[in-house]
């Protein structure tokens, strides 16, 4: 894991060498990390101009922008209307993905293992805390599940990451969403912390009988067994590139102010129930103008030439009717 992170890191320390790169500088979501270093490495190859992005999870990402320490921030938990208004921001989607859960149990393959929403609110509310408790095996008929006790892992910053997990479970655990809710940062009745996707992954990698959740790139990437999920259609679904866009084609993101539109547990048979998108935040009048508008420039070409190489990394690219309306915004509120 650490190894992979390096080399994405790399990527992007070495893209920060140009005439521009001092000036353009992101933070904030760990969640889409390994395709913004794909299109920096790409940008920069292409274009000379680089791009220097910290992950280091959406609640500092947020923080950062707020506090005008970075050109852009970057988030898995939009902000709504009134905050942006607030802080003077701009909201906008740029890539879209998944978050899965991840098991290190002996002798499961990546999707052999079935779970449900009400099952992993009930292991992350800490009331199921064995592997063979009943409610798994009852999903599980086929599977040797082992007796050992589950370990469960969770997010230590704050985490979009977060938010879409624990609004699904909101959404599928009448008890989940009483007495923890949603939000980047809960009280977890259960657990150990780990941070960023990357801390995340690590554990489950070295912990055995570990259960944790991450955006789906980092599960390929470090070779972790995802589980299957049960949606709200009913429907045992895998991990997929076309299970996730039947979940994100139901977004209307149009008359969404500020873009706000959460995918998690969306109908339809093949629906993926943990889709997200991730946001990118930018003042509408920056103090550096040069440096928001040759990030506008890395937007724009991301959305122009990055979509094969998000598909790749299993991400959903905007649909382009988005995209144009996302352009739509740059021109009318982003002060050149």
């Amino acid at each position: 894991m650490n190894f992979i992170k390096t080399i994405v890191a790399a990527g992007l320390v070495a893209a920060s060498t140009s005439a521009f790169a001092a000036d353009i500088t992101g933070a904030g979501a760990t969640f889409p990390f390994p395709i913004y270093s794909k299109w920096a490495d790409a940008y920069k190859k292409e274009t000379g101009n680089g791009l220097n992005y910290q992950s280091i999870g959406s609640g500092a990402g947020i923080k950062q922008i707020q506090a005008k320490t970075v050109t852009f921030g970057a988030t898995d938990a939009p902000l709504k209307a009134e905050v942006l208004e607030k802080d003077g921001l701009v909201q906008w989607p740029m890539v879209m993905g998944a978050i899965v859960p991840v098991v290190n149990l002996e002798g499961i393959k990546p999707g052999e293992l079935v779970l449900s929403g009400e099952v992993l609110g009930d292991i992350y509310l800490g009331k199921i805390t064995k592997w063979n408790d009943a409610a798994i095996a009852k999903l599980n008929p086929s599977l040797k599940l082992p007796t050992d006790a589950i370990t469960v892992v969770r997010r230590s910053d704050g985490s979009g990451t977060t938010f879409n997990f624990t609004d699904y479970l909101s959404k599928s655990n009448a008890e989940w969403k009483t007495k923890v809710g949603s939000g980047t940062a809960v009280e977890w009745p259960a657990g150990v912390g780990a941070k960023g996707n990357e801390g995340v992954a690590g554990n489950i990698g070295q912990t055995k009988n570990a259960i944790g959740y991450v955006e789906y790139a980092y599960a390929k990437q470090n070779k972790l067994t995802y589980t299957a999920l049960i949606n709200k259609g009913g429907k045992t679904v895998q991990p997929t590139i076309a299970a996730f866009q039947a979940a994100a084609s139901n977004a209307d993101w149009a008359k969404a102010p500020g873009y706000y539109v959460i995918l998690t547990d969306q109908p339809g048979d093949a629906s993926w129930p943990i889709t997200a998108a991730t946001f990118i935040l930018m003042h509408k009048d920056a103090t550096d103008k040069a440096a928001s508008q040759e990030a506008i420039k890395f937007f724009k070409w991301s959305f122009e030439k990055g979509g094969k190489m998000a598909e790749e990394l299993d991400y959903i690219p905007m649909p382009d009717a988005v995209v144009k309306l996302i352009e739509k915004t740059w021109s009318a509120d982003i002060k050149s």
